[in-house]
């Protein structure tokens, strides 16, 4: 699956590329700027929300609509 053809390259070197630290960076976001709302946070980054969905997939975390995080 081609991850990055959802995304802008330019947005891509915005984001961390290490899982890991992909996964902490959108949890937080959620929590401190978008309240749990995957879309609006999408869509202030300019991404496709069903590419970050697969790319945090990738790292074994999905998103739980309860709890507005990954995991």
């Amino acid at each position: 699956m081609r991850l990055n053809c959802f995304i802008d390259a330019d947005i891509m070197n915005q984001l961390p590329e290490d899982i890991n630290m992909l996964f902490s960076f959108v949890n937080m976001k959620l929590r401190d700027e978008y309240a749990g709302d995957l879309d609006e946070l999408c869509s202030a980054l300019d991404v496709e929300r069903e590419w970050l969905v697969a790319r945090l997939a990738t790292g074994g975390f999905e998103f739980s609509e309860q709890q507005k995080r990954f995991w």
